[in-house]
């Protein structure tokens, strides 16, 4: 029996929205969105491949995504893969031709390998990426905060700071990405620092993405010459208003150990709080041991680890 894989054009509203239905239902934890997918097209035009498996009869039955990892710089060796196939269609070679179409597709873009995070809890899909050379990098130990019944936390920030949001100060979007600057090369990682990227690149990426809010958006600042400290903002994952991640929480390096991340982390639990948000989800390396111990004292519980995975480019189609 024969399988199409195509890839999907931008316009291919069809397709696309094929693509998101599978990879939600088969991975809801890591959903996506056409919202998203036209952002992606358009702060990164042509980064994204997208490719659909259809049956001889024309039904989709499996997707795939692969291009730039947004975090790296645009050099960085490897991209991002992610392969969905609907249950019924598992274990017939169709996920194996999605991830051998996507490293044809990076392989003529020059990348040597992939790489993903994927949650522990889908054991079928780290045995397929194990069986195609995949291993484990690093691991995110994953949290997340019910919101039902919770009183609204008292923000209190250290002595002489003060918490601002981005909708209220917009002028402060240059400080933030100074921060991240200072902050991201801190970021335990497996391989390669976080990159903040161009202030443009930032803004694009880390402020105006969907789902996220300049009005969850808090920075911490100097009280003394109004220069930004820290900040922590928030993402609704795709589709929903309810679930909110933690997008990045971070503080320069001359200003750690005062409080101030709490006192951010605390802001955002308040916002989701006024703003209807059920659960509040976060992550942090294993190594990660401040920012772990924050989100335990502020009653986070753990979930499934989400896995740090590389692996090389599969053979040829």
């Amino acid at each position: 029996m024969t399988v199409t894989i195509r890839r999907l054009a931008t316009d291919d509203g069809a397709g696309l929205e094929a693509y998101v239905r599978i990879r939600n239902a088969t991975q809801p934890d890591n959903p996506d969105s056409l919202e998203h997918l036209a952002w992606e097209d358009e702060t990164y035009p042509g980064a994204a491949t997208r490719l659909l498996a259809e049956a001889p009869t024309g039904s989709a039955i499996g997707a795939a995504s692969t291009g730039r990892v947004y975090i790296y710089p645009e050099a960085y060796e490897r991209a991002w893969i992610g392969v969905w196939v609907v249950p019924e269609w598992r274990r017939r070679g169709v996920g194996t031709a999605l991830l051998r179409a996507a490293g044809d597709a990076e392989r003529g873009a020059g990348k040597t390998g992939f790489e993903l995070e994927l949650s522990e809890a889908h054991a079928a899909g780290h045995a397929f990426l194990a069986a195609h050379g995949f291993v484990e990098v690093d691991r995110s130990m994953a949290v997340a905060l019910e919101l039902a019944g919770l009183e609204p936390p008292a923000v209190d920030p250290p002595p002489g700071i003060r918490l601002v949001t981005l909708a209220e100060r917009p002028d402060l979007l240059a400080g933030v990405h100074r921060v991240a600057v200072e902050a991201f090369p801190d970021i335990p990682s497996a391989d390669e620092p976080l990159y903040a990227g161009t202030l443009e690149e930032y803004i694009a990426r880390d402020v105006d993405r969907p789902g996220i809010r300049r009005d969850a958006f808090q920075v911490a600042i100097d009280g003394s010459d109004g220069e930004a400290v820290g900040f922590a903002s928030l993402m609704f994952a795709p589709g929903s208003s309810l679930i909110a991640w933690h997008d990045m929480t971070a503080v320069r390096p001359a200003w750690r150990g005062r409080g101030i991340a709490s006192a951010l982390k605390r802001a955002t639990i308040a916002w989701a709080l006024a703003n209807g948000v059920e659960t509040l989800e976060t992550g942090n390396d294993e190594s990660n041991a401040p920012m772990r111990a924050v989100n335990a004292a502020l009653g986070y519980r753990p979930q499934p680890d989400y896995v740090g995975l590389q692996g090389p480019l599969p053979p040829r189609r």
